[in-house]
């Protein structure tokens, strides 16, 4: 979390909170890259609270987004239901002692646990349950109407992350070809079948796996995108954490054996957009970009570790070169 966040959200804020949910008083925190999120407890139940500063989100966008995720839990799609506070909210807000705000939600927590790369059941039948969840999603969503008929989560090209000048403004190639990629996936066709909201951010840190359904959660980074980088994205992160130092070869060879197994599940409830395959490498340097802009936006140089300095160096390379992390055959 940015420093300036970080001195707002304070023990006070946070008690708040915990009133208006009803939850005791012992938290774990899980995380605070872009949220603060904890797992907390009501009545002995594990729930998850997730707090949002208004430097991330407005009210608007966290109600769409809640508003899709109650959709598609109640369509049977395996991720979180929403629950009211006391007084009856879906989200409940507080201000902070600058005049910004903090807003808080309240999940249930899901089944199963998490998935690590090194793991077996990092293997061909979670992959196949991976697609076949993402692929239901697709299917429920193309009935999905938003609440009063308004499209309140942003779409693609409206990322703040995209905004590369005000991240990186002595880094021209990067702009450039950041420019470029845009231009080129604006051109792409948009339709019903390929086009709608998407998690946009289904990684193996963002669902737990019973050993039969992935079960997801974090829809933070929902939009409006191409079905195909919902896709590219959990491609993308087994590839940037599990195959780190592999040889190019090596990826291509993982690349192809998910996608066989994720197409398996996909296809079991939806039909896989037309020239998703083709397009894949679009989307895999769409995240390149995003991702540094995010390590740039989130982390100061002077708070850099070597690994982070390493992998910042590998992703500039890759934009640069107009590289896809993994080639597709």
């Amino acid at each position: 979390m940015e420093n300036s966040v970080e001195v707002l959200f304070t023990q006070k804020v946070l008690n708040g909170f915990l009133s208006c949910f009803q939850l005791e008083g012992n938290v774990k925190k899980l995380g605070d890259f872009e949220n603060y999120v904890f797992e907390v407890c009501h009545g002995g139940k594990p729930m998850v609270l997730r707090i949002t500063h208004s430097s991330h989100r407005n009210k608007a966008e966290i109600e769409a987004e809640l508003d899709w995720m109650n959709y598609l839990h109640q369509n049977d799609v395996n991720c979180p239901n929403v629950y009211k506070s006391l007084s009856g909210q879906l989200i409940e807000c507080t201000m902070a002692s600058d005049g910004s705000f903090f807003y808080a939600c309240l999940y249930s927590k899901v089944k199963g646990g998490p998935v690590k790369l090194n793991s077996e059941q990092f293997n061909a039948q979670l992959f196949q349950a991976w697609g076949k969840e993402i692929g239901k999603m697709h299917a429920v969503t193309n009935d999905y109407q938003p609440k009063n008929g308004k499209k309140l989560r942003p779409f693609w090209h409206e990322e703040e992350l995209l905004e590369v000048e005000k991240y990186f403004p002595n880094e021209p190639e990067i702009i450039q070809h950041t420019g470029e990629l845009m231009k080129e996936l604006m051109e792409l066709p948009q339709n019903r079948d390929n086009f709608g909201l998407i998690h946009s951010d289904i990684h193996s840190g963002n669902f737990f796996y019973d050993g039969e359904f992935v079960n997801v959660f974090d829809f933070d980074d929902c939009s409006y995108h191409w079905f195909a980088s919902d896709i590219a994205i959990p491609l993308y992160y087994s590839i940037f954490y599990g195959f780190e130092s592999a040889s190019e070869d090596e990826k291509a060879e993982f690349g192809q054996h998910f996608l066989t197994h994720f197409r398996m599940g996909y296809e079991e409830y939806n039909s896989l957009p037309e020239n998703w395959q083709e397009h894949l490498p679009l989307f895999l340097k769409l995240r390149d970009i995003t991702l540094y802009s995010v390590f740039h936006k989130k982390i100061a140089p002077e708070d850099r570790n070597e690994r982070l300095i390493q992998l910042l160096t590998k992703i500039r390379r890759r934009i640069i070169q107009n590289e896809a992390i993994v080639k597709i055959k």
